[in-house]
Parts: C-alpha cells; sequence; structure tokens
C-alpha cells in the first residue's frame, strides 16, 4: 500500500459515496487507476465493505453501552471468540490499561441489555467487567 492508497482510503473514509471521476480528480490520477486500486484493496481484504454511518441520536430507541473486560490469564482468545458470537455485542476492542477487552453494546430495551450482560457474565476466562451507558456523543 503506498501514498496513493492511504489517501483514497482517508478519502472513502469521509465519503464512501464520492465517485470514481471525483476521487481522481483530488488524487490526480486516472479514474482507471482509482477504479483498480479499489478493486485491489477489496480482494486483498484491506476494504471489506462500504457502510452507513449514522448519528448516534438517529436511534433514539436503541440503548448503546460499553463494557470494558478484563480476562483470566491467557484466556483472551477464548473470550474474544465468545465475545464475538454474543448478538449484543456490535464492536470488541483490544485496548491497554484497567481493562483487555473493550466491547459495544447495543439492545433494544433495558431487558434486552440485561440479557446481554448476564449471557457476558457466564463467559469462561472472564474475571470482571464493567458497563457504562452511553447517554450523548459530543463530536
Amino acid at each position: 500500500m503506498d501514498e496513493t492508497d492511504r489517501a483514497l482510503i482517508a478519502m472513502l473514509r469521509q465519503n464512501s459515496r464520492m465517485n470514481v471521476a471525483d476521487l481522481a480528480y483530488k488524487l490526480k490520477v486516472s479514474r482507471g487507476t482509482v477504479t483498480n486500486r479499489i478493486r485491489k484493496l477489496e480482494d486483498t481484504g484491506v476494504i471489506q465493505g462500504f457502510t452507513v454511518k449514522l448519528r448516534p441520536d438517529s436511534q433514539p430507541d436503541r440503548i448503546r453501552a460499553w463494557m470494558g473486560v478484563l480476562v483470566e490469564g491467557n484466556q483472551t482468545r477464548i473470550v474474544i471468540a465468545s465475545l464475538m458470537g454474543e448478538p449484543g455485542v456490535v464492536a470488541l476492542h483490544d485496548t491497554n490499561g484497567r481493562w483487555d477487552l473493550l466491547a459495544e453494546l447495543e439492545a433494544a430495551s433495558m431487558t434486552d441489555l440485561s440479557q446481554t450482560l448476564e449471557r457476558v457474565r457466564l463467559i469462561k476466562g472472564i474475571s470482571s467487567t464493567e458497563t457504562n451507558i452511553h447517554l450523548a456523543t459530543y463530536r
């Protein structure tokens, strides 16, 4: 991956619907070059898909929360696999500091969130968790 690929990815992160002609103009390359680079980035798995990014308050009926997870010993891979299979976990991040993992949770109701928390507490290899409900996003 070179500087042109990185610039292309940065532009697609800002607006994945930007058309090839505009991308080519801004990158100062041909449209064919942009098309070929996007295809190559997709084929190699660098680009795994395109998505829609919603404002957090655009879905007021959804409850979002963040869960810090402390893993026992060397159980990280088992815990990650278990959390990735949990439907209430929408994203999972490896981190440093107090928590080994940071899980982003989403639920339709407080009851659903509570059930997700109960299932997570039963996962072998998790020594403790701390969950914070997402109230607002400022940026």
